[in-house]
């Protein structure tokens, strides 16, 4: 016999598509978001760039764990988005909340977010050496062109590969820390919702490609702007597309 009230049942993953349109609100509201706290904000930019420049410069371990920390840091941007939007205090520690709050699931997305894109760095990389081995086996103008025929489908299927894994984990941390979605579930909820609204995400990458072009021309001080304002959308794209987010 059922026990009453019957308990609501647990979120799904189920998104919905938005319109293009909305693009642009996701945007004010990033921008809204950053505004309530502009100070803090920056200084969370500047800890995640020094973080990240840190790891570039490890051979090898450092851009497999700059991987691997992505979610957790970007869980901490989600939860610090959360609290601003809410008008709730906040501060520059939030960055990593996601150390505190649902680690192991979130280390879980980044390991398979590693994975994923060491398979596609391998594969490019295979490509690139059978190219490069042809050219300077041919030894003449045509071996030149075949090395760089290699380098260029190495950077297509670079890219192709790649598309899939940066769909699968856009929204993921932002599925495990807010729906409690375990990591596989969340991967497959965040691709079909980026693959749900592919128009939708085409347009918001031009409009962020064409930012980061603007915000690179000031010696790159402008991404401690764009930063925050890029987190702040994908919080409100997340509330928009995810229903019972």
């Amino acid at each position: 016999m059922e026990n009453f009230p019957i308990p609501a049942p647990g979120f799904n993953g189920a998104s919905r598509r938005t319109e293009v349109d909305n693009v642009f609100n996701w945007f004010r509201q990033g921008w809204a978001i950053f505004i309530v706290n502009p100070g803090a904000w920056i200084a969370m930019m500047v800890i995640l760039i020094v973080i990240y420049l840190g790891l570039a410069l490890v051979p090898w371990i450092g851009p497999l764990a700059s991987h691997l920390l992505t979610p957790v840091l970007a869980a901490g941007m989600l939860l610090a988005c959360e609290r601003a939007a809410r008008q709730e205090e906040f501060a520059i520690t939030d960055l990593f909340a996601g150390f505190q709050h649902h680690t192991g699931s979130l280390v879980m997305l980044g390991v398979l977010y590693m994975l994923g894109m060491l398979v596609v760095f391998v594969l490019a990389f295979v490509f690139v050496g059978g190219g490069v081995a042809g050219g300077l086996l041919i030894g003449n103008p045509i071996g030149a062109g075949v090395a760089l025929g290699g380098v260029f489908l190495a950077g297509l299927l670079w890219m192709l590969l790649s598309l899939p894994i940066v769909m699968a984990i856009w929204f993921a941390p932002a599925l495990v820390v807010f729906n409690r979605l375990q990591p596989v579930d969340a991967l497959k909820a965040s691709f079909h919702a980026c693959l749900k609204n592919t128009l939708v995400f085409l347009v918001y990458g031009l409009i962020s490609l064409v930012l980061c072009f603007f915000a690179a021309l000031p010696l790159g001080l402008g991404f401690l702007v764009l930063g925050p304002v890029l987190a702040g959308s994908v919080y409100a794209s997340y509330r928009d597309i995810f229903i019972g987010a």
